[in-house]
């Protein structure tokens, strides 16, 4: 049972929940004004846990065909036969009602919005089928992270900033761009829909660092308009390096180190922004 779960866990990629659960901390923390009390944070955890489980189980259901046939995926855990259809929908099922019961324990608000905000990440999985414009429909539904974290704690939109849900917007579809270069090939063979696979290599990168750049703008301004001091902003530019450094590192041509530039610096960036919101806000006392 043990290494079965495992298999599943490693199948969604479990531990990159490092990309979204920072931003949903990042506006508990920002609607607390400090550190939310214990229950709001822990259940907004576990709604993160079990919103990103949820979305990740079922984008590898539905694509499980499409793995099956591309060299680069084939070996994930559906494809490959390392766990059963329902088993993975098993999971999809009880990681939903995870998310549902988590948003229902914070606040009405929370409940009311948490069937759109699911939805969306599931609507993602579909989205290649049918539009090149996937990779913004994915940051859409990352940007409701941040706005979750604050209803969590606020319970109300009210004085919520923003541009904070419009950069992880940005910042997911620019990453994202820049990964699905990996398959930009086997995606047009396939009748599957991406910018790479539409505009090709060079263009798509061109795009991301339009994406990247406007992300930048967006974080720097969500600390101008929280008030929040030069704690924030050296957070600020060491995000600015980090993504200056993924663009850097990889490239058209040379996709090579795209794991560093994925995860790695994602990650960075995600656990710096939080990171500085954080001490920042304990700075100001």
């Amino acid at each position: 049972m043990f290494e079965k779960i495992s298999t599943l866990l490693e199948m969604i990629k479990f531990r990159h929940t490092v990309f979204a659960m920072p931003f949903a901390l990042m506006g508990a923390f920002l609607a607390a004004r400090g550190v939310p009390g214990p229950r709001p944070l822990f259940w907004v955890v576990l709604a993160m846990v079990g919103a990103r489980t949820c979305a990740m189980g079922f984008n590898r259901i539905v694509d499980r065909r499409f793995d099956a046939a591309n060299p680069r995926t084939a070996g994930r855990a559906l494809p490959a036969g390392k766990v059963t259809l329902t088993e993975s929908w098993i999971m999809v099922v009880l990681s939903g009602l995870l998310f549902f019961f988590a948003c229902r324990q914070l606040n009405p608000l929370a409940l009311r919005i948490a069937p759109f905000a699911l939805s969306l990440t599931l609507i993602y999985s579909l989205t290649k089928r049918f539009t090149s414009l996937c990779h913004l429909v994915l940051g859409v539904a990352l940007a409701f992270s941040p706005l979750g974290g604050w209803v969590a704690v606020s319970g109300s939109l009210n004085g919520y900033p923003w541009m904070l849900s419009l950069g992880v917007l940005l910042w997911v579809a620019g990453f994202d761009t820049i990964y699905a270069c990996l398959d930009a090939d086997f995606d047009r063979g396939a009748g599957l829909h991406s910018l790479p696979a539409r505009l090709g290599r060079e263009r798509a990168f061109k795009l991301a660092v339009f994406f990247h750049f406007f992300a930048f703008v967006c974080f720097a301004a969500t600390g101008f308009f929280s008030g929040l001091n030069a704690v924030y902003f050296g957070g600020i530019i060491l995000t600015g390096g980090a993504l200056f450094y993924q663009h850097l590192v990889v490239n058209p041509r040379d996709l090579s180190r795209i794991n560093v530039a994925f995860f790695s610096m994602n990650g960075f960036i995600a656990l710096t922004l939080f990171a500085a919101t954080w001490l920042s806000l304990l700075t100001m006392g």
